[in-house]
């Protein structure tokens, strides 16, 4: 009889998400204290340099369970086959550059609006996702499906839905899967 053991089968996925969890737990022992210091973005001096440090990490910050929840099911449903396929200093720069352009995007459009959370992360890997089978000279249909179902719907909550979720970091993260998939894949 063969023997399980457990594999640490996706480092940068895995360890994105132990840090989110631990600065998630850091955040509610420091009563949301960390958060704003360091784990969310907002209109701040930029003469502080934790501003620019702040368009990197909010990505890892959370404000509560449910929303950490959310993007780790996404996040760790989804990552494991894009670290797979494209590597894990790829999927590094997904996250990267998915938190720097929804961090300044923030930052220059929505001056009373503070940011936090890997939704971004995650409408990125969902677009990414979408890419697995690309050919050049092709476009997926499920690529096309996924864009009007998930981006449509941004769309349609950023305008008619009142709640604190930031769509525009969905729909920009989405952009970003979607431009990255698009450039690995036409090679």
């Amino acid at each position: 009889m063969k023997k399980f053991k457990i594999t640490f089968n996706s480092p940068v996925v895995l360890g994105f998400m132990f840090i989110s969890f631990i600065v998630l737990v850091v955040g509610f022992i420091t009563g949301g204290f960390t958060n704003k210091l360091l784990f969310m973005t907002y209109h701040s001096a930029l003469t502080d340099p934790l501003t620019y440090l702040r368009f990197l990490t909010h990505v890892l910050g959370h404000n509560g369970w449910a929303h950490y929840i959310g993007n780790a099911a996404y996040i760790l449903l989804l990552g494991p086959m894009l670290e797979e396929k494209y590597g894990s200093k790829r999927i590094v720069e997904v996250i990267l550059i998915t938190a720097v352009v929804t961090g300044l995007v923030n930052y220059l459009l929505f001056r009373n609006v503070a940011l936090c959370g890997a939704s971004g992360v995650v409408f990125a890997f969902i677009l990414l996702t979408s890419f697995t089978s690309f050919k050049n000279g092709e476009i997926p249909l499920t690529f096309i499906l996924v864009a009007i179902i998930f981006i449509g719907q941004q769309i349609y909550d950023g305008l008619f839905v009142q709640d604190d979720i930031s769509n525009l970091s969905h729909i920009l993260g989405g952009i970003v899967g979607s431009v990255v998939g698009y450039r690995l894949n036409k090679k």
